[in-house]
């Protein structure tokens, strides 16, 4: 598994730890559809969405504005339950081969 460069989108520490966006490195709209689709279902969460500033950057930016919960652990949070769908995805998908491939 590779490790993912996350930073914050400098000036966003004046907003406090509920408001933050953080910059994905090599990351574009596949990761950030579903990780929004996942965090967008948080009872805390006010806002989520995410841009790719310009097909030619290798770079996303993810945007989360919360109620009350750090941003920074609604983002690992979403992370989490978004390897354990994809972990579930392939899963079903091995079984369904097996099945299938059976005589």
């Amino acid at each position: 598994m590779t490790m993912m460069k996350i930073s914050e989108l400098p000036g966003d520490e004046d907003n406090g730890l509920t408001c933050r966006t953080y910059v994905f490195q090599n990351e574009s709209h596949t990761l950030g559809n579903a990780l929004k689709c996942i965090i967008d279902r948080y009872e805390d969460v006010q806002f989520c969405g995410y841009t790719v500033p310009h097909p030619a950057e290798a770079k996303m930016h993810f945007r989360i504005q919360t109620q009350e919960t750090p941003t920074l652990d609604i983002l690992k949070r979403g992370l989490t339950d978004l390897q354990k769908v994809c972990e579930h995805t392939i899963d079903l998908f091995e079984k369904e081969v097996k099945e299938f491939s059976k005589p």
